[in-house]
This record gives C-alpha cells, sequence and structure tokens, in this order.
C-alpha cells in the first residue's frame, strides 16, 4: 500500500504517519520484518538538530530503523521481497535537497522526473510505503524566482504520488482528513 501523508507545519502529520505505519506493521507482522524510517532532513543549525532529535525521541517505541538518505531516495538499502515497512520523511526536504544541492544542472521537469521514478523504484521494494509531504501553496506571499520553481516542483511531485497513492490523508490540527482511497483508522489518534 501507497499512502501519502499531507498538512502544513506542525499539523501533526509526523505523529500521524508514525502511528499508521506501526498500525500496519501490526496487522502484517507475519510478513515484516522490519520497519525503515528514511530520513531526508539534513541537519543544519542548532534548530534542525533539535528538530532531528525530538522526531528521533518520537519514532523510539516504534522500532524504526532509521536511514539518512537526502538525495537519490532509490539508493536507499531496502530489503528485497516486500518484506519492510517504510516511511519517507519527508518529500519536501528531498525535493530542497535535490534541487538546491550544490552541483544540480537538472532542469525541474527532469527533477521531478528523477524523484518520481526513484519513489516508484523505492516502493517496489516496500510492503508498505507511508510518504510524508507538506502543504506549502496557500499561503499567498511572493517569492523570489527559486522558492516558485521549488513549490512549483514540489506540488507536481505531490500531485503525481496522490494519483498513484492508494490512500491520501491530509491532518489537519492532528486531525486525519481522508482525500482518497481508504479511511485508516488509528487507535490513540
Amino acid at each position: 500500500m501507497l499512502v501519502v501523508v499531507t498538512g502544513g507545519s506542525g499539523s501533526g502529520k509526523s505523529v500521524y504517519a508514525e502511528k499508521l505505519l506501526a498500525e500496519l506493521a501490526n496487522t502484517q507482522k507475519e510478513q515484516i520484518e522490519q520497519n525503515i524510517y528514511i530520513a531526508t532532513m539534513k541537519p543544519f543549525g542548532s534548530e534542525g538538530q533539535e528538530r532531528i532529535a525530538r522526531h528521533r525521541k518520537q519514532r523510539q517505541a516504534y522500532g524504526f530503523q532509521t536511514i539518512e538518505q537526502y538525495t537519490r531516495i532509490e539508493e536507499a538499502q531496502i530489503p528485497a521481497g516486500k518484506t519492510a515497512n517504510v516511511l519517507l520523511e519527508c518529500m519536501s526536504n528531498l525535493v530542497a535537497n535535490e534541487m538546491f544541492d550544490n552541483g544540480n544542472h537538472r532542469s525541474a521537469q527532469e527533477l521531478m522526473c528523477d524523484i518520481t521514478d526513484g519513489i516508484e523504484r523505492l516502493y517496489a521494494h516496500c510492503r508498505n510505503l507511508v510518504i510524508v509531504t507538506n502543504e506549502v501553496f496557500s499561503d499567498g506571499n511572493d517569492y523570489d524566482r527559486e522558492t516558485v520553481e521549488y513549490i512549483r516542483c514540489l506540488g507536481k511531485i505531490n500531485q503525481h504520488l496522490a494519483g498513484i497513492a492508494d490512500s491520501v490523508i491530509e491532518v489537519v490540527y492532528s486531525i486525519p482528513v481522508k482525500i482518497k482511497g481508504e479511511n485508516l483508522k488509528i487507535k490513540d489518534f
């Protein structure tokens, strides 16, 4: 199952995604060997370090193996045989890393194709893949050209992911709202 979880900053989407993946693992115990958390946030500055520490503490109870994969998501080391559940946190960091990494000479179109192809290759090795992404499109602010290009690229990638996903959930004020697919209820959420 491929699930996209979206929401604004501080909406509760990360906690929801972690609990969702843990619940999926509990219902498929005989088929799942491990839960993998792919972290895409580069640890910049003290605020970034604090956020990473908070997220690691938050997911300790779920027994995730963490893989730090800032770019080239298809290269993440996932066991063969669809025996792993994977949580990718988060698409907005991955897109920013790919777009603004030194030496990136790809067009936005090439970047979108590379990332969506990488996600589809990653998903081919997963039992379940839950992707967290951000809703950054409705603030109405004016941005510089590079930021606008980033927002458009992330938006197109999110559209692609929503199109291939089994379920899309938007978390609003810690309330999961089904956009597409099954209504994935989680205990204690």
